[in-house]
Order: structure tokens, then sequence, then C-alpha cells
């Protein structure tokens, strides 16, 4: 048991649950105290099949009572992506610091107010992007510091995996409420585009399959990053699993296999240049449980997050610009 602990709420009844409901009871310096849900039953029903040995943990049928909770520090909200930025709100609102889950917002707009609000109740707030606590990344970017690859020049990321008819939720509404492929599982596919350069995009193109819904299904484009810098980028519904990056720099190439790495597998790095080629295996780590012990730390220890609202703000624009260009037909500028 750790010194100190965060008293943590879930707002809603999502299936990443199944992931973060076990990382906050696992967590040393994380205490779970409540579950909402505006579902009846909806709460009692995951705590039930996560954690049914939680005997203390309270379940409840209405969000307000969570976030108006006396004895709740902080909030995971894994609602649906076009909730995000309201309930984070009402959250912060409320004193709570918060653990948003991707994407953290649907427009910039909108992470703006976010951050105006924790400034001015004084809370952390921070996009729930798990797989940047995997030692895996550390180990490509000491890879990169060491000169292994030179320069960085082009970065290529791929996410998906084929859409069963469970989560057809996915891509049951518009892109702008937050439906489809970019909004799901494309902040993964643009945040690890963006993680290996020093700058942020200048310019988007994109193009996309939609559904009859107004959801992209397939999505694929490419930032330019300047100086002859560029980031590919797809997700897709409709493809085999993956979820992965390649970067190439100017003397060699680093590879992920698996970004979303099972915490009961080693994960692969493999990396070469003109001088030699090496696979590294990385010992098992489970990321969803170093996020919550990560986060919660910074909360006790009073620390800034290293994925900061600028961050999200970037990541969201960069988001937003690839749309534009699939709703326009043309590349979009961003602006810095």
């Amino acid at each position: 048991m750790a010194e100190k602990q965060l008293r943590w709420g879930i707002l809603g009844a999502a299936r990443v649950n199944e992931k973060l409901l076990p990382a906050i009871v696992e967590a040393a310096n994380a205490e779970l105290i409540a579950i909402a849900s505006r579902r009846p039953g909806a709460a009692a029903e995951v705590l039930q099949k996560l954690a049914p040995q939680q005997t203390s943990v309270e379940t409840l049928d209405d969000p307000e009572a969570l976030l108006s909770h006396p004895n709740i520090d902080a909030i995971y909200l894994p609602m649906s992506n076009e909730e995000h930025a309201e309930w984070a709100l009402k959250a912060i609102n409320h004193g709570k610091h918060v653990l948003i889950e991707k994407p953290m917002a649907l427009t910039v707009a909108d992470i703006d107010a976010i951050e105006a609000a924790a400034k001015a109740n004084n809370v952390t707030v921070m996009e729930g992007f798990m797989y940047i606590f995997h030692p895996q990344h550390e180990y490509v970017r000491q890879l990169i510091n060491d000169g292994k690859v030179g320069d960085v020049r082009t970065v290529k990321t791929a996410f998906a995996f084929p859409m069963k008819p469970a989560r057809m939720y996915r891509i049951d509404r518009d892109i702008n409420d937050g439906g489809g492929a970019m909004w799901d599982i494309g902040p993964y596919a643009i945040h690890t585009a963006r993680l290996w350069f020093d700058n942020e995009p200048v310019a988007a193109m994109a193009m996309a399959k939609l559904n009859d819904s107004g959801a992209d299904v397939s999505l694929s484009g490419v930032f330019d990053f300047a100086d002859g810098k560029f980031a590919h980028f797809e997700m897709s519904f409709e493809h085999a699993r993956r979820s992965e990056y390649e970067i190439i720099g100017t003397k060699g190439g680093i590879k992920c296999h698996t970004v979303w790495q099972p915490e009961t597998e080693d994960a692969t790095i493999s990396w070469w240049n003109e001088n030699e080629e090496q696979t590294v295996s990385i010992p098992k780590a489970n990321h969803f449980n170093l996020e919550i012990e990560y986060f919660s730390d910074c909360i006790i220890e009073r620390k800034a997050p290293k994925l900061t609202l600028a961050d999200a703000r970037n990541n969201c624009a960069a988001i937003c610009a690839a749309l534009a260009s699939v709703r326009e037909g043309k590349k979009i500028h961003l602006s810095g």
C-alpha cells in the first residue's frame, strides 16, 4: 500500500473499463471509490464482472452524483467521443482531476475551454494515451537520441482491426458527431505520427471511405512536417489487426511491431542502419497500469504530466486538418 492514494471515480460503463478498472484497483497509489453510468444497473454490472471482490466500491446510476462525490479526487472519463468535452468540463468545475480517454475532444476550441477551466479550478487533466507508458517507446527514443538511424525523415503509422457486430456503435454516426475510425483509433495513428518529430505538421492531405452514416470506415493520409519530413497514417475497420509504426531516418530505420502491446507478451522492436541490424525483445509491461500509476503520482506529487494539454490540442488540430482534407478534397494548411 502506497503512503498516499488518489481516490478515483469512473464516469461511464464503457468497454475500455475492462483494462482501466483493474488498473485502478491494482495500483498501489490509487483507490477506486465509485463507478457511475446513466444506464440503470450498468455500473453495478461492470463492477461485478471486473472486480467483484471490491465490495466497498459504490455503484451509481447518476453521473452527477459521481461528480459531486466528496471522497473522489480524480475522474476517469471513458464516455462516447462526442461527450468527452462536456463531461470533462463538468468534472473540472466540480474540482476533480480528469483522465480523459482519447480523444480529449472533437475540436480545438473544446480543448482550449478544458485548459482554461483546469487552470481556474487548479486541477490536472490528461489525455488517455496509455500506449506511451510502455517502455518499448522509451527504447525507440533512446535509439534516436543515440543517432542509430540519423535524423528522422519519415514516420509511417497503421492502426486497424476488422469491425465486429458488437462494435458497430463506433460507426453509427457522422464524423462530425464523433463516429468513425479517425475519432476511434485515429488518435493513436496521429499521435504516433507526431511523436518523433520536433515540430508540428504544416499541412495535411487525406482520403477516406465513408459509410451511409457519414462515418469513415477507412482513412489514410500524409502530414507534411516541412523540410522534406513526412508522416503517413492509416486507420481502418476493414483491415486485419495492425497497431504499428515505422521510423525512417537518414541512416536507418526502426519498427515498433505492436503499439497496443498485450501485457502478457514481450514487445518487439526492430532496427537497422548501414552497419548493423537488430531485433530486440522488451520485457512485458501493462501500459494501462503504468498510466494509472503515473497519473496518480502526478496528482499526489503535484507534477505536470508529460502528456500536456498543448499536446492534446496539437493532436486534435492535426486530426481536424486531416478530416478537413477528406471533406474538401484538397491539401489543408495548419496554422502555427
